[in-house]
């Protein structure tokens, strides 16, 4: 999602472009969160990637500038969320915010117990989107159509579950550490555990801990955030990533200081490298200048370029 001006025109506008990783506040939407961040550099452009529910928490990548074009790589990044369920009733949106529509008992299960349940749902899985999502279905918005009442058919979608641990069991409460694909809804998640344990629950709370490669101790607090932007504003900027860090699992090619400038203008190159598949593309001197695709034959095509 972008944004293209600022909206307080009192406000300069400055060259921004980074990332920042921040810790998004309990209620509050991704995108109140992103207008606040980008009020805070006077940033021109923004956007963010990988949306937290407005009752969720943790690491939300706010990008700016130049780095708005790395949000689409970071929507396929693995995301690891620590939650913590509520057995034994059920919410019409699937966490604390809706309302209570269901009771039920909560079976009395050891430690080992829960864990053989849990087990079940690691790997790849078949998953049905909640009604309250942000997903069309014929222009729609899902929340929006579940606010009227309406329920609709959601296709079933692929997830992957790469780590599932159980940190805690008691009472009717149950909290997991879940490192998962894009597109995994944690709340479907645990409607679907609790019903294999033959009961029923919500999510009551939702921490985002990671994204990708981002480290939790680089996200600091949107309070923080705000002190800075008041009375140290260099401290806030000291913050922001270099873009290219979103793309530090992808392979890397450095190219000759006489065709940087080909490359970008958008013209293909011949390099020392006859593999296939998207780069990162780098100058002599070390400036990163885009994402680039090898594409056979020792050929390097541009993809997406930054002018940074």
């Amino acid at each position: 999602m972008k944004t293209q001006s600022n909206s307080n025109p009192k406000h300069s506008i400055l060259p921004v472009d980074g990332l920042l990783l921040l810790n998004k506040p309990a209620g509050l939407t991704s995108n109140r969160a992103l207008q606040k961040v980008k009020r805070l550099l006077h940033a021109s452009k923004a956007g963010h990637t990988g949306s937290l529910d407005p009752a969720a928490t943790g690491m939300l990548p706010l990008c700016f500038g130049e780095a708005t074009k790395v949000c689409a790589y970071l929507l396929h990044a693995d995301k690891t969320y620590r939650v913590s369920a509520r057995l034994g009733e059920k919410t019409d949106t699937g966490d604390a915010d809706g309302q209570v529509i269901a009771s039920a008992s909560v079976p009395h299960m050891t430690e080992l117990q829960w864990q053989s349940v849990i087990d079940r749902f690691l790997g790849e899985t078949q998953q049905i989107p909640p009604m309250y999502s942000a997903l069309k279905v014929d222009g729609k918005r899902l929340y929006e159509l579940a606010r009227k009442g309406l329920v609709v058919e959601r296709k079933p979608r692929t997830i992957r579950i790469d780590e599932l641990t159980l940190l805690e069991c008691k009472g009717s409460r149950l909290v997991l550490r879940v490192k998962c694909s894009k597109g995994t809804y944690i709340r479907t998640l645990v409607e679907d555990i609790a019903e294999a344990a033959g009961t029923i629950a919500y999510t009551d709370s939702l921490h985002r801990e990671s994204v990708g490669a981002f480290r939790a101790e680089d996200m600091p607090d949107l309070s923080k955030a705000e002190e800075w932007a008041k009375s140290a504003p260099e401290l806030l900027r000291k913050r922001l990533l270099a873009p290219d860090i979103a793309l530090a699992e992808m392979p890397s090619v450095e190219i000759r200081q006489d065709q940087a400038a080909r490359f970008v203008q958008g013209q293909q190159l011949e390099v020392a490298d006859a593999s296939n598949g998207e780069v990162r593309v780098y100058g002599a001197k070390g400036q990163f200048l885009g994402v680039g695709e090898l594409i056979g034959n020792g050929r390097l095509a541009p993809r997406r370029v930054f002018n940074i």
